[in-house]
């Protein structure tokens, strides 16, 4: 047992250039030893230790050779020192296997292992050791003081060319594995139908990562007899992506120069071409569930032509064809009724009709997706009630606010009409299934074409020509205050217009026109009564709530017990209004007993 106030000197004695052989085994014995009294383990004074045995362990590791010393010495280091040991070379391939008796394998170890050149094939032995995702960290963070590197700091080595390949090579496997054999996980089975998706698992962000580094080996790799898919699909996916954000970073610096409109772009035609192997995702064409995957695999290969645009012309027979694979066997055309609680299914229609406006040649399923989109429920725009704050930011700087163009993309609700731009855009969708859909929209959709589409000539002078019945406003919603609903004769018939209005199925607009109806000094309780609970309870004005429920609860102890065990869960439920809630306060009436 060592006494704790002589650690400082054991420390010395380590680092002593003095110190003889013989004494290394007492030195390190006395410093690697738990520190304890007789009265058992001393934590305080096993922190003194620590520090003493941190400061001379580079000192003891330089002048250890037995391996079982070492190993002594290895287990109480951390993994920071551990790192900055193996990069100046006092611990070396041969600790490895000490190290990971105690710990599993990390980059920076091998990073620093393999920045002698004699351990580089050691340090590639540890990459399969290490999770998919921390493999690329070890080139990321080969030069740890790339960030704070002064000018007495040694510049890092460069990447060994082998570590880099193994690196790439270990960091593309799992993506080329995926694209061999698509399959989905165990447990899949019990995900929901729409869930049942595993076809767009293409990311490779560190297969990504490595590639971006040596864009001078992309044409070969592409060709690559056992990575060239997966690189041909990294390409495709990140590689213009990657090249405009390095160029809006470079424009954002100090010294960086305006983004220009038309940069270059980041794959040249020929290896564009060298990537089309790839480009319609063929290993995912097969896959089970296709009305999930077929719709999703055809939306990621529509990104891809939006990222990389001249694919349009270059590969146009392909993306085509392609198209109508993805139709027919997902029967994307086929009309389903919304579910109750199915949000994405605006999302997806108006997805599928921009896909195809963008990938198809097919007359019958442009018009098919026309006709979708003419299936979709009608906005409901809605114009807000007048705000102080908002009419003087914007009275002198967007004097169109109000407008119902305006209006419309408050909420993106002109996302069906700017699908319906985009189809009308595509030479072969046939004019009269674009006539089919103008004819039913709103007022509002027709305004936004009028200011803000640039459509063919022909689109814009059908949709101008569509009739407007007379009695028709603009169509907007226009909740006002309570200042300007004094001046109409029956105030509490607009706040139910409001109410009977398409805004309140809307759920982006549905809270503002409660919030109208609830602080207007013209509502009724069954104004209230027909708004959903929560938004009486407890997002607008709960003063109200309060003297309606002190009214109708009064004196009455079953009514507030009903109405304390309503409010434990589902008075939040948008289906639950605030007249169900006051209702089921009721007492049931006492049955009537037989004679």
């Amino acid at each position: 047992m060592v006494n704790a106030r002589t650690y400082p000197l054991w420390r010395d004695l380590a680092m002593s250039e003095d110190l003889p052989k013989e004494a290394l085994k007492t030195v390190i014995g006395a410093l690697c030893a738990p520190a304890t009294t007789p009265h058992g383990f001393d934590a305080q004074a096993d922190r003194w230790r620590e520090e003493a045995l941190k400061d001379a362990l580079p000192a003891l590791l330089a002048r250890t050779s037995a391996k079982r010393l070492r190993g002594q010495l290895l287990v109480h280091a951390d993994e920071k020192t551990l790192t900055a040991l193996a990069a100046d070379g006092t611990v070396t391939a041969a600790d490895v296997p000490a190290i990971l008796r105690h710990r599993r394998a990390w980059a920076g170890l091998i990073s620093a292992l393999a920045r002698h050149p004699h351990q580089v094939e050691a340090a590639i032995a540890l990459l399969p050791r290490l999770p998919d995702h921390e493999v690329e960290q070890v080139v990321r963070n080969w030069d740890p003081d790339r960030y704070n590197r002064t000018k007495d700091t040694a510049l890092a080595p460069p990447v060994p060319q082998e570590l880099f390949d193994a690196v790439l090579e270990a960091c593309l496997t799992p993506l080329a594995a995926y694209l061999l054999h698509p399959e989905p996980e165990e447990g899949w089975e019990a995900v929901s139908d729409f869930s049942k998706d595993w076809s767009l698992e293409l990311g490779g962000r560190t297969g990504w990562a490595m590639l971006a580094r040596c864009p001078d080996r992309w044409a070969q790799l592409t060709a690559h007899p056992a990575f060239g898919a997966a690189v041909q699909h990294l390409l495709l996916d990140q590689a213009e992506t990657q090249a405009l954000e390095d160029a809006r970073l470079h424009a954002a610096g100090p010294d960086g120069e305006e983004l220009p409109a038309d940069p270059a772009p980041a794959l040249s035609e020929d290896l564009l071409r060298a990537c089309f192997p790839a480009l319609c995702l063929p290993e995912l064409a097969d896959l089970p569930n296709p009305q999930v995957t077929a719709r999703r695999t055809l939306h990621h290969l529509a990104n891809r032509v939006h990222t990389n645009p001249r694919l349009a012309e270059l590969a146009a027979d392909q993306l085509h064809a392609a198209a109508d694979a993805f139709v027919a066997r997902g029967q994307l055309l086929i009309w389903s009724d919304k579910q109750d609680g199915d949000h994405d299914f605006d999302g997806r229609v108006l997805r599928l009709a921009e896909d195809l406006a963008l990938l198809s040649a097919n007359p019958d399923h442009l018009a098919g997706a026309c006709a979708q989109l003419a299936r979709l429920d009608q906005p409901a725009v809605v114009s807000p009630t007048p705000s102080r704050t908002l009419i003087r930011v914007l009275s002198n700087v967007d004097p169109d606010h109000d407008c119902p163009a305006r209006l419309l993309e408050r909420h993106s609700e002109h996302r069906r009409v700017q699908a319906l731009t985009v189809l009308a855009a595509n030479p072969h969708t046939p004019h009269a299934a674009v006539a089919d859909v103008l004819s039913g929209l709103h007022p509002a959709e027709l305004a936004w074409i009028a200011e803000k589409a640039s459509g063919p000539d022909w689109f814009l002078a059908a949709a101008a020509t569509v009739p407007v019945p007379e009695d028709e406003d603009d169509g907007v919603v226009r909740l006002v205050d309570d200042d300007e609903l004094g001046k109409h004769p029956d105030p509490a018939a607009v706040l139910q217009s409001w109410l009977d209005s398409p805004a309140t199925s809307e759920i982006l607009s549905r809270s503002e026109v409660y919030r109208a109806v609830v602080k207007s000094r013209y509502r009724t309780l069954e104004h209230l009564r027909q708004i959903p609970a929560d938004e009486v309870l407890a997002r607008h004005e709960p003063d109200v709530a309060l003297h309606i429920l002190l009214e109708h609860c009064g004196r009455s102890t079953d009514r507030w017990e009903a109405l304390a065990a309503a409010m434990t869960f589902g008075y939040d439920n948008e289906e639950i209004t605030f007249g169900h809630l006051l209702d089921s306060l009721n007492p049931e009436p006492a049955q009537a007993q037989t004679p």
